[in-house]
């Protein structure tokens, strides 16, 4: 069969780019391993526990607010067995509209192992055979794996991946999550709002480190207040299983310290996935983390390979793979697709999230810049304090010189919402003068961000 494109995974970036390229009049075909569309993303990632991180946050607000508002919730209990059947349904329910939307536009779609032959050839390979498919241009979107550790092997009973995490049946009594980065908060979260003792256990000084330290450190103090506890600048050694449970040896500094819980979490990382797909027999080139190397139209060294998502440089987010599918297809179509990496927003789904987009203080600095920064509580925000979410904080990065904004970071409720603004502003290389200056609607939180604009340009309102 010969088509104009072959995407091999058929996660957002994947999907995104069969979407384009069939909208754009190229004949496409996706190639997928697994019987679900969507990758690990709609599968086993974002959106299953996104879902428990929205059921989990309303137990634990019915639990720790409700009464404040005068509403009474004396007999209340979690039914984990129906939590994670609603999981499943709007897993389901997703993977349904991808379907619908390959359908809709006509794009082919083969089940099996894509393997790269040649620049212009991908065997689709299955229980049932394999065949061969002739392309124009072939497409790399096979995503990622959870990272493990070389004395910790991931059981699935009392050793956990991320994947585990989201399907446990039972409440643990206790849980030691390894990483104290975007998933391990997460799903720590989660488990320690349905009453597990969850402690985690993160090698840097401080969890998610992609934030200003302030930001991190009241973060920490919130989820401290939530009933995790943490050990920082600690590595884990070794690991021994015993009576259902398992042992952690670790240190911090030359302190050694025996964690003992009954299940472990490893949340240390994602590697990319190449193996099996015949990239390095077809000459595509690799960096020293694996990576599939790419120019600025997401490119291989081999023309017509083109790779994007998770298995190339950069923030393994779903957002950024689909915004290279689309700028990646438009190459191919003759037309000026771009990425501007410099705006891709992050967020970490906890209770308060926390998001960011553009430079933290360090970054800025590195680079040179003589920068003005404002901070607003959210504690001075009365919506914030009508609803009951008063904890965070908002932060804006300029550039003294020019007054454009280099960077955002929320701490709120919502947090993964109101960074758009930011996003958007950056995009379009706004000030903090514009931000300060554009009305926003009162009472809301998005006014916290717009407060912090008018601290950066040192004109404070409400504080």
């Amino acid at each position: 069969m010969d088509f104009d494109l072959v995407v091999i995974g058929a996660g957002p970036g994947g999907y995104t780019a069969a979407i384009k390229a069939a909208q754009l009049g190229m004949k496409t075909a996706i190639v997928e391993k697994d019987q679900a569309l969507g990758g690990t993303c709609l599968n086993v990632g974002c959106i299953p526990s996104k879902a428990l991180l929205s059921s989990t946050e309303l137990f634990h607000e019915a639990q720790k607010q409700f009464g404040s508002h005068g509403i009474s919730a004396d007999r209340l209990s979690m039914d984990v067995s129906k939590m994670m059947k609603r999981k499943d349904d709007i897993v389901r329910k997703m993977a349904r509209g991808i379907d619908y939307l390959m359908n809709k536009n006509g794009i082919e779609r083969l089940a099996g192992m894509g393997r790269i032959v040649s620049a212009k050839k991908v065997e689709v390979i299955s229980d049932g055979g394999s065949q061969k498919l002739n392309a124009k241009h072939i497409l790399i979107a096979t995503g990622s794996r959870v990272a493990s550790l070389p004395f910790l092997e991931i059981d699935g009973e009392t050793i956990l991946s991320s994947e585990h995490a989201i399907a446990l049946g039972e409440v643990p009594e206790s849980m030691v999550v390894i990483g104290g980065g975007a998933i391990g908060l997460e799903l720590g979260s989660v488990w320690a709002r349905l009453g597990t003792k969850v402690t985690v256990v993160e090698f840097l000084p401080r969890i998610v480190a992609m934030f200003d330290e302030d930001i991190t450190l009241a973060l920490q103090k919130l989820l401290q207040k939530q009933g995790l506890k943490f050990h920082l600048g600690t590595r884990v050694e070794s690991a021994e299983k015993n009576n259902g449970g398992v042992r952690l040896t670790a240190f911090k500094g030359d302190k050694k310290l025996e964690l003992e819980a009954e299940k472990v979490l490893v949340a240390v990382g994602r590697n990319p996935n190449t193996e099996g797909l015949g990239v390095t027999e077809a000459g595509v080139e690799l960096d020293e983390r694996g990576c599939i190397k790419t120019n600025a139209e997401r490119l291989t060294n081999v023309p017509g390979i083109y790779a994007i998502g998770d298995v190339v440089a950069g923030p393994m987010l779903a957002h950024k793979a689909e915004q290279e599918a689309i700028a990646a297809v438009e190459r191919m179509a003759g037309q000026s697709g771009s990425v501007n990496y410099d705006t891709i927003p992050s967020v970490v789904y906890t209770a308060p999230e926390v998001a960011a987009v553009g430079l933290i203080e360090a970054e800025a600095k590195e680079k040179g810049y003589e920068i003005a920064i404002g901070v607003f509580p959210f504690q001075a925000n009365g919506r914030a304090v009508a609803c009951g979410h008063a904890d965070g904080l908002a932060k804006v990065i300029a550039d003294k010189a020019s007054g454009r904004v280099l960077g955002a970071q929320i701490l709120s409720t919502n947090a993964s919402e109101l960074i758009a603004e930011a996003v958007l502003l950056m995009e379009f290389g706004g000030s903090a003068e514009d931000l300060a200056r554009t009305i926003h609607a009162h009472p809301t939180m998005s006014e916290g961000l717009r407060e912090a604009a008018h601290i950066a340009v040192g004109e404070p309102l409400h504080i």
